[in-house]
């Protein structure tokens, strides 16, 4: 039997899709997309490292908003950078 270790963040993700589950059994509306992610979101999303996010920071690949401490980025500049990435895989 193969042993898998589930991270913090991983329980987060989980988390995160469980509620909006919940919430379109029982509003019976689709959830609105949040607008705004945190890193480890971004992270799980792209499937990158965090050493790989700052990378993309750094070079302005990637806009963020740091507000306390905690980084933010657009839900949209996320969809343009996987959009960017199909069209170069074709």
């Amino acid at each position: 039997m193969a042993t898998e270790i589930i991270t913090k963040e991983d329980l987060e993700a989980f988390e995160q899709r469980l509620f909006q589950k919940i919430e379109q059994v029982l509003g019976g509306n689709t959830p609105e997309p949040k607008k705004w992610l945190k890193s480890y979101q971004v992270k799980n999303m792209l499937r990158i490292s965090p050493g790989t996010l700052q990378t993309l920071r750094v070079n302005g690949t990637l806009s963020y908003t740091k507000i306390g401490g905690i980084l933010y980025y657009k839900q949209e500049d996320i969809l343009k950078l996987l959009e960017g990435r199909q069209k170069g895989k074709q």
